[in-house]
C-alpha cells in the first residue's frame, strides 16, 4: 500500500504540481488552447453571440437527433464543472499563489473556450445511436471513429480513465466534501450525509440522461443564481473596495507579493501556474468530460453545440470564479488570521522544532522552539479554551506520529484555538461571513449551502460521463450495474477518509486531459474544416 501511495504521490507530482516550474499537464493544455485560439481565429470572441442565440433555443427543433435540448445539455455539463473548484478551486489559487492567480485563471478560461468549442463539435459529429434510441459520444468515439482503428487503444485508455475519475474525483470526493462539511458545521455523523446524498443521487442518475438534464436545468441555474446573488451583495456593500481589488489582482498577476501573513509565495511561477492549474480544474476545458453531455443534445450541426459549450468556461471562471476571488480579496480574508479551533493531528498542520525533536512548546500562548503552521502559515497566539481567555502554556508531543496536547497542569486536550489562516472552501466561507456581516451574521452558511448543492450536481453529472465510458468498455448493458456501483461509491466516499482516492482521481484525470488533447491536435483540422463550412452556410 505505501508503494502504491508513493507512485500515486509521484505522479500526481509529474502531472499536476511540478515545483518551481510549469506542471506537464498545464504546458500541455495551454499549448493547445494558445494554438487552436489562433487557428480558428478567436472564434470564442467572434461567435461568443451565436452560441447565446443557440442556448436560447432559436435554433431548437424537437425532431432533431438526440436526448436533450441545448440549454439541458448546458446545465448538465455546467452542474458538473460549476463545483467545489468555484468555491475551493479559487481560494486554493489565492492562497498559495496570491490574488495575481486569479488574473491567470481568466486567461486560462479565454482559451478553454476554444478547447471546449473544439472537443464538443467533435463529440457531436462522431457520436453513435445506442439500442434504446439515445445517443453516446465524447472523445473515445472521436479517437476511434476520427483517428481509425488503429488509434481505439487510445479510445480505451481514455475511457479507463474517464470511469475511474468519475467514480472518485466526481463522486466519492464530492460525497467526503459534503460530508465533511456537515460534520464540522453541524455535527451530522458522515454516513447519515452519505446515505441522504447517495439517495438523492441515485433517485436522479437511474433515470437516465433525460431526468439527469431536466434536474440539472433547473438546479443549475438555481446553486449558481444563490451564489452569484450572495457574492454581488457582498461586492455591493464593499463597492469602494472593487477597483483596488482589481488592481491588487492585475499587479500581482505580473509581479505577485507574499501577504503580509506569508499567503502567496511572491514567485511569478507559482502565481501562474496555481492560477493556470486551478483554472483548467475548475472548468474541465480539455479534460474531455463536457463533451461526453453536449453529445446527447438535440442537433444536427455538430458546430452549433461547440459555440455553446464555450459558454462554459465564461460562466464557470469569468463570471462565478470572479465573483469568489473578488470577494476573498475585498473583505481581506485571504490574508488575515481567523478564529479557529486547531486539532494538531490535521493533516493541514505542520511543526518546526529545533534539533529536529517532537517537542513544541508553548509559552503565553507562543512557541518557543520551534513554529506551528497550518498551509505552511505560523498560527497566531493560541489559547487553551474556546472562549479564549487563558493563553496556552504547554506541550504539543509526539510530533511527527500522533500529536498530543499537553496542558502545563499536565492535563491533556484534544484541541486549542486562536488565529489561523485559512485556505479552499473555510477561506471562502470566511470571506462570505465577513461580507455579509452588515447585514445578517451566518453569511458561511450560504457558501455551505452552496457546496451541498453544488457537489451533488457534479456527482449527478459525472455518474453519465462514467457509464458513457462503462458503455463503451463493456456495452450498453454495463449502464445499469455502473449507475449502481456509482450510487454505493458514493456511499463509501462519505464515510471514509479520502486522501489517497483522490490523488488517484487527480491522476485518472491528467490521464484523461493527456490522451483527449493528443486527439484534438490530431483532428484540428477536422474541426477547422467543420466550423468554416458550418459559418459559410448559417446566418448567424
Amino acid at each position: 500500500m505505501e508503494l502504491f501511495e508513493s507512485v500515486i504521490n509521484w505522479l500526481v507530482n509529474l502531472i499536476w504540481n511540478t515545483p518551481e516550474a510549469m506542471p506537464a499537464m498545464v504546458v500541455i493544455l495551454l499549448s493547445y488552447g494558445i494554438f487552436i485560439t489562433i487557428r480558428l481565429g478567436f472564434i470564442q470572441i467572434r461567435q461568443f453571440r451565436h452560441g447565446i442565440k443557440v442556448v436560447t433555443g432559436h435554433y431548437d427543433d424537437p425532431e432533431d437527433e438526440g436526448d436533450i435540448n441545448h440549454f439541458q445539455a448546458l446545465t448538465t455539463a455546467l452542474s458538473a464543472t460549476v463545483g467545489i473548484g468555484n468555491i475551493a478551486g479559487v481560494a486554493l489559487a489565492i492562497h498559495f499563489g496570491g490574488p495575481g492567480a486569479l488574473f491567470w485563471m481568466w486567461i486560462t478560461a479565454v482559451l478553454g473556450m476554444a478547447i471546449k468549442y473544439t472537443e464538443v463539435s467533435l463529440a457531436q459529429k462522431f457520436r453513435v445511436n445506442n439500442p434504446d434510441g439515445s445517443v453516446s459520444g465524447g472523445p473515445m468515439y472521436y479517437i476511434e471513429k476520427g483517428l481509425g482503428p488503429n488509434w481505439k487503444w487510445l479510445a480505451i485508455a481514455f475511457s479507463i480513465s474517464a470511469a475511474i475519475c468519475a467514480f472518485l474525483t466526481g463522486n466519492a470526493v464530492q460525497a467526503n466534501t459534503v460530508a465533511d462539511v456537515m460534520n464540522s458545521d453541524f455535527e451530522i455523523p458522515f454516513w447519515i450525509t452519505g446515505l441522504v446524498t447517495a439517495s438523492l443521487v441515485g433517485a436522479v442518475i437511474l433515470g437516465g440522461i433525460k431526468r439527469i438534464g431536466y434536474v440539472t436545468a433547473r438546479l443549475v441555474p438555481f446553486m449558481a443564481t444563490l451564489y452569484v446573488l450572495g457574492g454581488l451583495l457582498i461586492l455591493l456593500l464593499n463597492f469602494d473596495q472593487i477597483l483596488p481589488s482589481f488592481w491588487v489582482i492585475l499587479s500581482n498577476a505580473f509581479n505577485p507579493q507574499a501577504g503580509v501573513l506569508g499567503v502567496g509565495s511572491g514567485a511569478f511561477i507559482f502565481t501562474l501556474s496555481y492560477g493556470v492549474q486551478r483554472g483548467l480544474f475548475s472548468n474541465e476545458a480539455g479534460q474531455g468530460s463536457a463533451p461526453i453531455a453536449h453529445s446527447a443534445a438535440k442537433t444536427d450541426q455538430p458546430v452549433r453545440e461547440g459555440v455553446v459549450a464555450l459558454l462554459e468556461p465564461f460562466i464557470d471562471t469569468l463570471i462565478i470564479c470572479t465573483i469568489t476571488g473578488l470577494v476573498i480579496v475585498s473583505t481581506g480574508a485571504w490574508d488575515q488570521f481567523h478564529p479557529a479551533s486547531v486539532d494538531p493531528a490535521d493533516g493541514v498542520i505542520s511543526y518546526t522544532v529545533e534539533d529536529n525533536g517532537n517537542t513544541l512548546l508553548f509559552e503565553e500562548g507562543l512557541p518557543v522552539n520551534g513554529a506551528m503552521l497550518r498551509y505552511n502559515v505560523p498560527v497566531d497566539t493560541m489559547f487553551a479554551d474556546e472562549a479564549r481567555t487563558t493563553l496556552f502554556t504547554g506541550t504539543i508531543e509526539n510530533i511527527g506520529t500522533e500529536p498530543v496536547i499537553v496542558l502545563e497542569t499536565g492535563g491533556q486536550q484534544e484541541r486549542i484555538y486562536g488565529g489561523v489562516i485559512e485556505n479552499g472552501a473555510p477561506l471562502t466561507s470566511r470571506a462570505f461571513e465577513i461580507g455579509l456581516a452588515p447585514l445578517f451574521p451566518g453569511g458561511g452558511f450560504v457558501v455551505t449551502f452552496a457546496v451541498l448543492l453544488f457537489a451533488i450536481s457534479t456527482s449527478i453529472s459525472w455518474s453519465y460521463y462514467g457509464d458513457r465510458a462503462a458503455q463503451y468498455l463493456f456495452g450498453f448493458k454495463s449502464i445499469f450495474w455502473y449507475r449502481i456501483a456509482f450510487v454505493l461509491m458514493h456511499f463509501f466516499g462519505a464515510t471514509v477518509a479520502l486522501t489517497t482516492v483522490w490523488a488517484f482521481g487527480d491522476v485518472m484525470l491528467g490521464l484523461m486531459a493527456f490522451f483527449n488533447i493528443i486527439a484534438l491536435f490530431a483532428l484540428s483540422g477536422v474541426v477547422y474544416n467543420m466550423t468554416k463550412t458550418y459559418f459559410e452556410n448559417t446566418e448567424v
